[in-house]
């Protein structure tokens, strides 16, 4: 039996009111051993998730009824932990933060490719299933580590000073490695909810903390940005650092335009 067989059926819960979104995702999902329920609007999403298990929910913003985010937030209280996907439309950017503010795990951009569809399902669901890290263990992503009870940074073994702020920066984006990480939050993270809207300031320290950690700042596979939402720490920049800068940028402006 081959690892992808054998592994465990991902089921998910795909709420759209289009009919022939669901139909796109549907078919493929079906084939790469995805078990999909439908729903079509944000009540009935809520009902199911009341009465069956599910391990990820794809939801769209922009449906009829009480809405995407209104069930957002309701599917939120109701299963803290559920992985949940938003779809958005490409201009969709203010809608995109604050599905993201309100507590989506992620969002897909309509039109999407499967591959990036799959991809960030198997993404939410992996982060959403690995055991939760107490505060001070080790962290590792590619070449970087991080020692948190010492605040040292290391890359390939060799030190890599940071200032005070950077470390919070690039702490708070490695413990929330894969997922969207909107400005406003990493903001209000690292220097209060006061400075939620200090976007500027907060892309002069990326710039800096790019110097240090990358190889090509220009072209980075650590600390990629989410244009006009915010940035995202690749989960695997060694393996497939391009993909995933394509995946995050969803054809939008570049890293360096951030």
């Amino acid at each position: 039996m081959s690892a992808a067989s054998s592994a465990p059926i991902i089921r998910v819960l795909l709420v759209d009111d289009e009919p022939a979104i669901r139909r796109a995702l549907r078919t493929p999902l079906s084939e790469l051993g995805f078990s999909t329920t439908e729903a079509s609007r944000g009540e009935e999403a809520l009902h199911l998730v009341q009465t069956r298990t599910f391990d990820v929910v794809l939801l769209d913003i922009n449906m009829p009824g009480i809405g995407g985010m209104k069930t957002l937030v309701r599917l939120r209280a109701l299963a803290p932990r559920l992985p949940i996907l938003m779809l958005t439309v490409q201009d969709g950017e203010e809608e995109k933060v604050e599905a993201l503010e309100c507590g989506a795990d992620d969002y897909i951009t309509k039109p999407f490719s499967i591959r990036e569809c799959v991809a960030r399902i198997r993404s939410a669901v992996r982060r959403a299933q690995t055991p939760e890290r107490t505060e001070d263990a080790p962290l590792s992503i590619g070449e970087l580590q991080v020692l948190p009870t010492r605040r040292i940074v290391t890359k390939s073994g060799q030190p890599i000073h940071l200032t005070r702020k950077e470390y919070d920066i690039l702490y708070y984006l490695m413990t929330h490695a894969g997922r969207a990480v909107t400005y406003g939050k990493l903001l209000a993270s690292v220097w209060g909810a006061e400075y939620r809207q200090e976007v500027d300031y907060l892309r002069t320290f990326v710039r800096q903390l790019r110097k240090k950690i990358e190889d090509d700042p220009s072209n980075p596979k650590y600390l990629l940005t989410d244009a006009y939402v915010g940035y995202r720490f690749s989960e695997f920049p060694l393996a497939d650092a391009g993909f995933a800068e394509d995946a995050s940028s969803s054809g939008n402006a570049s890293p360096e335009a951030c």
